[in-house]
């Protein structure tokens, strides 16, 4: 699999930063890859390399972990009083 991005396919490429390049190979720009728990189109859970672009954009979905906390009702019913 390698460095390459795993819902999108794009891969690494090559780049220079000018003409008067010191080193022999050029340098490699790679994507910024993370490894996510998301959460698949049929509702099972996975781990996959995700670009961090897709992880912004909401391309994909990720996993929840907990239920966000809820103050039972008789307590907010004390409360607003």
């Amino acid at each position: 699999m390698g460095n390459k991005v795993t819902h999108r396919g794009k891969a690494k490429y090559l780049g220079g930063v000018g003409t008067k390049i010191t080193g022999i190979s050029r340098r490699q720009f790679r994507p910024n890859l993370q490894k996510v728990k998301l959460t698949t189109a049929n509702g099972t859970h996975k781990s996959m390399r995700v670009c961090t672009q897709c992880i912004r954009s909401g391309a994909i979905t990720k996993k929840i972990q907990n239920a966000p906390f809820k103050l039972p009702k008789a307590a907010e019913a004390a409360k607003k009083k």
